[in-house]
């Protein structure tokens, strides 16, 4: 295989932007090509925590990622939906994994993480169904723009239908970027959601290789 001649100069990048307090790097142009290169190798990303500077994915890959605490209790079909971790605490969970310095413009992103729970209830002979179901997660990356503070992705996998025959799991940064894929069962939403939790870190675009459309 041909040798990449940039690749240890790649390797000494990644290595100053993780020495670096925030993520900086000098503004030559070595350095600047550099940079494009591990942004379009997906091996670095731009930081969410430090204005103009970066953070490499290997670095990501050290963060946990944030999910109901019992979804695999779900998966194995010892609870229903219903009785998930709620939104609100996983989101506490994150923003506590965070440093106090930036907990609070974490707290600035809560309603639009969350958002407000829709509440619907179809009558039918009397039947009254459940609130339709909707789980959060939170893991490490970034798409178009950054991710929320500690450089997180947000997402979310949500019963579409009244009768949970459509199901969607999306994906987002801190602002319009975002994955979206459709299933036709919870199961299969399920199987949406596991691929996307073992995937992280990723860029959003890398989604696409697993059927998500992009925003």
């Amino acid at each position: 295989m041909p040798h990449d001649p940039h690749e240890q100069f790649d390797h000494t990048v990644l290595d100053l932007i993780e020495h670096s307090p925030v993520g900086a790097v000098p503004h030559t142009p070595a350095y600047q090509d550099a940079l494009q290169r591990l942004h379009a190798s997906h091996q670095a990303y731009t930081d969410a925590n430090h204005k103009d500077g970066h953070v490499t994915v290997r670095s990501l890959a050290k963060l946990p990622s944030f999910y109901a605490s019992n979804l695999e209790a779900l998966i194995a079909g010892q609870i229903t939906p219903q009785e998930l971790e709620s939104n609100a605490s996983i989101y506490d969970r994150y923003v506590q994994s965070l440093p106090e310095s930036r907990r609070a413009k974490a707290e600035s992103y809560r309603l639009t993480v969350i958002g407000k729970a829709i509440h619907h209830r179809a009558k039918h002979d009397h039947a009254v169904f459940h609130d339709p179901v909707h789980t959060l997660f939170l893991v490490p990356g970034a798409g178009p723009h950054p991710g929320l503070p500690g450089n997180y992705l947000h997402g979310s996998m949500f019963q579409v239908s009244a009768d949970a025959t459509s199901w969607a799991v999306h994906v987002h940064d801190n602002d319009d970027g975002a994955a979206l894929a459709d299933a036709p069962s919870l199961a299969e939403a399920l199987g949406r959601l596991q691929e996307v939790l073992a995937c992280a870190p990723f860029h959003l675009s890398e989604l696409a290789a697993l059927g998500f459309r992009l925003n």
